[in-house]
């Protein structure tokens, strides 16, 4: 297949380009490039996929319109991810216009290309964040997510709603992937995994919010890319028996879906951080702090609507997880001289 994938040069986006392209898909990446994180790291994920033939990148910002009406009336893509958008909870206070320009407004121009070019499926990347206020675990595609508590959060619902509009109005194929708390090889500096090691190689304190007192539903970038790929490959199909005098959030009489992608085993931020000090032999000296705006306290996957639909749910220990990461953070800052 001919399949663009924004946000090609992010973390989720190069593992997911790497895939397609080792399976023979033909793969073109769009990315703007900006510098909300380090932007040699992303330079250097291109590289790993700039090794293929099939694989071509251009650099655009989805939120320019018309940029990206000139992409997909040239390229006559068959099928879409959408990973791009501005992430991050905290960021989100402090520079909101930023989300509203990538995630929503560029996230129109990614409909509009796949509704007036024929895309035959668009999946796109929700949040485990939408689940916001919620507090019964493990959380389910079947809830109500209506009570967000930050801006990313909610654009990325608004980014469900708005998938679900056009596969209403128009009968695009469209499904949306939850992901919860992604982590492994090439991960981004801003997150915890990361911050944890660089701190605890180089023997600076790390900083552990609600006083270490959160769970985390981690999940490794191998199991997010395989239920990415997965779903990518079986089109969204209407729901012949949803009741519309009882919606059912998790499905739809339009081809639509959500699925979540996690570990479906939350883990105790604490042993989180035990598991890197293992992986890294040293221990942390932590800074204690309290809660953070807009973060939540813990995130807990319900997988069985994905196990159900492709036959896949995330499965990769912790243990296995961190010590891989941690081997390539090693590696590739050691190679950088940091």
């Amino acid at each position: 297949m001919k399949v663009l994938v924004t946000g090609a040069a992010g973390f989720i986006g190069m593992h997911t380009c790497l895939r397609l392209l080792e399976r023979g898909d033909d793969v073109v990446g769009v990315d703007n490039l900006n510098d909300y994180y380090d932007v040699r790291l992303k330079q250097d994920r291109l590289e790993q996929l700039q090794a293929f033939g099939r694989f071509r990148f251009e650099r655009l910002d989805i939120a320019d319109r018309a940029a990206m009406e000139g992409l997909f009336a040239r390229e006559g893509f068959q099928r879409v991810i959408n990973l791009a958008a501005q992430p991050g909870v905290r960021y989100s206070l402090k520079n909101p216009h930023a989300y509203i320009q990538s995630n929503i407004v560029g996230f129109t121009n990614v409909l509009e290309g796949c509704r007036h070019h024929k895309v035959e499926h668009l999946v796109f990347a929700s949040s485990s964040s939408v689940y916001g206020a919620n507090t019964a675990m493990p959380f389910s595609v079947h809830q109500n997510v209506d009570h967000p508590v930050s801006l990313y959060a909610a654009t990325k619902k608004a980014n469900e709603l708005m998938a679900h509009t056009y596969s209403h109005l128009y009968g695009l194929p469209a499904t949306g992937l939850r992901f919860f708390t992604v982590y492994g090889p090439w991960g981004r500096p801003d997150m915890s995994p990361s911050l944890f090691t660089g701190a605890i190689t180089a023997g600076r304190a790390i900083d552990v919010f609600n006083h270490g007192k959160m769970q985390r539903d981690f999940t490794y970038i191998d199991d997010i890319v395989e239920g990415v790929v997965r779903v990518l490959d079986q089109p969204a199909a209407a729901d012949s028996a949803f009741d519309c005098a009882h919606p059912d959030p998790g499905t739809s009489y339009a081809p639509y879906r959500l699925y979540n992608i996690g570990n479906h085993e939350p883990v105790e931020l604490m042993a989180f951080i035990e598991t890197i000090e293992e992986a890294v032999g040293r221990k942390a000296e932590k800074n204690m702090l309290p809660m953070q705006d807009g973060d939540v306290v813990a995130t807990y996957a319900d997988t069985g609507d994905l196990r159900q639909a492709v036959g896949f749910a995330p499965r990769t220990p912790l243990k296995e997880g961190v010590a891989k990461f941690v081997a390539w953070y090693q590696a590739y800052y050691g190679k950088r001289g940091e």
